[in-house]
């Protein structure tokens, strides 16, 4: 486990080149940050956060501000200057190599409707220059952009996500210790794109394809069809039972849906953790809170991004 600090860390940036680029299946690219620099990388958690920052086309990684006021003068930038920004999940780090993963999801690429950086990512070779943005000191919780943090008490997990929540599932499943119980589904768009990840024989990867012979499935549907049963399977309570804890709507176009449990909440015997498109993760979301009655303050559920929007 990180070590705990009641410091807040400083967020700095990082500036950093690619140097390996792997293609781990259709949807996925993993890229290889290093630089002297992030041997000082404060890494805080398994579900780690991270901004990357990716200079504009035909301008360089020197347009990246730094220091304390970086995001005002980020902001004051014009548009064909100011660098790209986005968040990712570290998915490994290695400070004795001074190397940092990031796994890519490319998002429309081949279509002409890929991101910047899903876009920067499929071509992203061996040189090329970015920054990353991070903590200045080891630690662990919210203020190192962690929220993976089950109670002691928790006897059984759920862990679910789409394809842009699998990095962090990925790093949340090979660390859980050895006595672990718990269902993981990971809804990713090809056969192709299923990883294969090392978990403690409690718990069972549950992986979900969309696209299939038959036709592809609405993004989503399969998460919730499975996430449904494995609360079956957990909880023994039939779906449409109310739960005890009333849920305010989001709407997920105007707000952001993030919810994760407070640290000094009540612990209780199941964990959840729940990422990927917004209005997916609002319906399990309800599943859990108000048809299986969980308790919020025992899942934590991040929007991660909204279909149709950047």
């Amino acid at each position: 486990m990180p070590v705990q600090q009641l410091e807040r860390p400083q967020y700095v940036v990082y500036p950093a080149r690619v140097v390996r680029v792997r293609r781990l299946g259709p949807s996925f690219a993993r890229v290889t940050f290093t630089g002297e620099q992030l041997r000082e990388f404060g890494i805080g958690g398994l579900d780690q956060r991270i901004k990357l920052l990716l200079p504009q086309p035909g301008r360089t990684v020197a347009d990246v501000p730094g220091g304390p006021d970086w995001y005002r003068r980020w902001q004051a930038m014009p548009d064909d200057v100011r660098p790209t920004l986005r968040t990712y999940t570290v998915r490994a780090y290695r400070p004795e190599q001074a190397e940092l993963d990031i796994d890519f999801v490319l998002h429309g690429i081949g279509t002409g409707h890929g991101g910047p950086a899903a876009t920067w990512a499929a071509a992203a070779a061996p040189g090329d220059e970015a920054a990353l943005l991070g903590p200045d000191r080891p630690g662990s919780g919210r203020m190192w952009g962690c929220e993976w943090a089950p109670p002691e008490t928790a006897r059984h997990l759920v862990i679910a996500g789409d394809e842009t929540a699998v990095p962090a599932m990925a790093a949340i499943v090979e660390s859980l210790p050895a006595a672990a119980r718990g269902v993981v589904c990971a809804e990713v768009p090809t056969a192709d794109d299923v990883q294969h990840w090392p978990a403690p024989r409690g718990v069972e990867v549950r992986w979900l394809v969309r696209e299939h012979p038959a036709g592809t499935a609405p993004h989503g549907a399969l998460l919730e069809e499975s996430v449904t049963r494995a609360m079956r399977e957990l909880c023994g309570r039939p779906a449409g039972a109310t739960g005890p804890s009333c849920l305010d709507d989001v709407d997920v176009d105007s707000a952001l849906l993030w919810e994760v449990p407070d640290l000094g909440a009540e612990p209780g015997e199941l964990y959840g953790w729940l990422a990927g498109e917004a209005a997916v993760i609002k319906r399990l979301r309800r599943l859990l809170v108000q048809d299986h009655g969980v308790p919020r303050s025992a899942v934590a559920f991040m929007g991660y991004w909204r279909q149709g929007r950047a």
